[in-house]
């Protein structure tokens, strides 16, 4: 039985944890959405973005900054960006 929770079970698990983990990374890319705040700025800035759009976007990739700062907290650590 343990042969084969070692050559089924564990791989399945290590996949599943892979797949969680870029998961994680992409949803809560705390500084993916500083640049993005930063992008929507300077699009404001130079024109392309009326004030309206700029603030709906602002407010909805704050909101986003937010959470993804408490899942950092909530998580300790498991959450791990790389570039």
């Amino acid at each position: 039985m343990l042969l084969v929770d070692d050559l089924l079970f564990r791989p399945l698990v290590s996949i599943l944890n892979a797949i969680h983990t870029v998961a994680l990374t992409e949803l809560y890319d705390t500084d993916a959405i500083r640049d993005q705040l930063k992008e929507a700025r300077l699009l404001y800035e130079l024109g392309d973005l009326q004030q309206a759009e700029y603030e709906a976007r602002k407010d909805a990739l704050e909101a986003e900054l937010e959470r993804a700062k408490r899942a950092h907290e909530r998580l300790g650590g498991r959450v791990e960006v790389k570039r």
